[in-house]
């Protein structure tokens, strides 16, 4: 059973008028699609969230940007992942191909502070991969720092937010523009058992500005930067749920 933003994110991609919500939402963002438009997932009868290395070769086939991506995040990549998105979506930006990376949530404990646990008992491997990623971290914190010096990422606190802005910055350096879209789905009574729902859209604004104090200022919500010569834009919508989650609670 679906709950939270997973499903609602199942319920808004199962929808025919998805694509042209999408870029509602996003208005007035250059964003283009089409009905050719590939996303990741598309509803309940193709659930899986997308990761970059899969999904990329179905949108961009011909390009290297997948493999160099990986390797940059991962030194041992066999049985290790990199992180998965709520929603992907190459299109067009700016009339270039780029991508929306959506980032869902719908209550309040859905912003995690956590940082990148790494178990006592990692194998060797897995070790390596966690240095990989702190050091691949590092890199993006020090190009978004270009853009504004009081930005701050790190492997090891806020670590969902960190791996976002870092793929973000690393997809614009390879020559894709993208839109990291941090998504909260209001009203959703159903939850209430896990942590309380975003009311409106000011309480998820709250929320979301609260979330990312100390990592990336408000200064950079809704405003087009450029890495290289590739936009990117960071920003934060809420929409409406379709249909409450089903509660646990007796």
């Amino acid at each position: 059973m679906y709950r939270g933003s997973r499903k609602h994110v199942l319920d808004w991609t199962s929808r025919k008028s998805f694509l042209a919500e999408l870029k509602e939402t996003l208005a007035p963002l250059p964003i283009r699609t089409t009905s050719a438009t590939i996303f990741m997932p598309r509803g309940y009868e193709a659930p899986m969230e997308a990761r970059l290395e899969s999904f990329g070769p179905r949108w961009m086939p011909s390009s290297e940007t997948w493999e160099i991506l990986k390797n940059w995040w991962l030194e041992y990549p066999a049985g290790a992942n990199t992180p998965n998105w709520d929603i992907a979506i190459g299109c067009q930006i700016e009339e270039r191909p780029g991508l929306v990376l959506v980032e869902a949530k719908a209550n309040w404990p859905e912003l995690s502070l956590s940082g990148k646990a790494l178990d006592a008992m990692a194998s060797p491997n897995s070790q390596r991969n966690h240095e990989r990623i702190g050091k691949a971290i590092s890199e993006a914190c020090e190009g978004w720092r270009r853009m504004d010096p009081r930005v701050s990422l790190t492997r090891d606190s806020h670590y969902q937010l960190a791996n976002r802005l870092a793929f973000t910055w690393k997809l614009a350096t390879l020559g894709y523009p993208v839109v990291l879209l941090y998504l909260g789905f209001i009203g959703d009574e159903g939850i209430r058992d896990v942590g309380a729902p975003f009311f409106d859209n000011h309480d998820w604004e709250r929320a979301f500005r609260q979330y990312i104090e100390g990592t990336i200022p408000i200064d950079l919500l809704d405003c087009r930067v450029e890495f290289g010569s590739s936009p990117v834009w960071l920003v934060s919508r809420s929409r409406a749920i379709i249909e409450n989650s089903s509660s646990l609670d007796p």
